[in-house]
């Protein structure tokens, strides 16, 4: 078997069953983040947006490298893509990409890390990074909109879906601090996404969690329509969009490659 074939065996694939909601409901990353990657790349011709989803963080970076290669594991995720003239979209594990030794400036990761083999995925970073090439890692905590909601989708979070959460998930939570990473970290700003969505989107936010999908799995019902008319109370007009923020959190690092 070659790399990329025990690469996808391991494949946690909580996303391609939903992957058009996830097209639709998941937020976007705001413009300033591609900005500042843009400006600590050591330059601007090749751009990785390793596990790319549907291919949103891609096409942010498409508006600053010449190229974006886009992979991820899931063919469903890949299908669902944004399309985009300077995108290259491929099916590939991140452990095994299959992109040219020394030719990546930029490699990112939003929101996937913690789904990765992380030796194998350090090892395929540094075989593809040119010479101070940048690693970055962002990741995204529970969505927030008001004290009064905000409580109802915590509890939400912790206690109805709490348990059906996969143990990769404490590593966002705690923004990688357990892992040990073998490159030099940079110092990084903070980001913040932000959406004007309905009460109708955020609840089909919600139903993409991979924790949604595994309580559904094991319990027969969507939990969020036990939700639905408490959310709704506080939100009270449905049509109403209201301001719905994730922090940001970006970690950034120089991947020695060829050391």
């Amino acid at each position: 078997m070659d790399r990329t074939g025990e690469a996808m065996t391991i494949f946690k694939d909580h996303f391609s069953g939903h992957a058009a909601d996830y097209a639709k409901f998941r937020p976007n990353y705001p413009p300033k983040l591609f900005d500042y990657l843009a400006s600590i790349s050591p330059g601007r011709e090749l751009a990785w947006d390793c596990a790319t989803g549907n291919g949103q963080a891609a096409v942010g970076l498409a508006e600053h490298f010449a190229k974006v290669i886009a992979t991820d594991a899931s063919a469903r995720q890949i299908e669902s893509a944004q399309p985009h003239r300077s995108i290259s979209y491929r099916v590939a594990p991140a452990e095994a990409s299959g992109i040219d030794p020394d030719s990546v400036e930029l490699i990112l990761v939003a929101q996937a890390l913690h789904w990765f083999d992380m030796d194998r995925f350090f090892t395929e970073a540094k075989r593809v990074a040119k010479k101070s090439g940048i690693l970055a890692v962002s990741t995204y905590p529970c969505v927030t909109v008001n004290p009064e909601i905000d409580v109802i989708l915590s509890k939400f979070y912790y206690q109805a879906t709490g348990p059906y959460w996969p143990p990769e998930r404490d590593l966002v939570e705690t923004n990688f601090e357990s892992i040990r990473f073998p490159f030099p970290e940079l110092t990084s700003q903070p980001f913040e996404m932000r959406q004007q969505w309905n009460l109708a989107q955020l609840v089909g936010y919600l139903r993409t969690w991979s924790a949604t999908k595994k309580f559904i799995a094991a319990c027969g019902f969507d939990p969020v329509d036990s939700l639905i008319q408490e959310l709704g109370g506080a939100w009270r007009d449905w049509e109403q969009t209201r301001q719905v923020s994730w922090p940001l959190k970006l970690r950034t690092f120089r991947v020695q490659s060829g050391a």
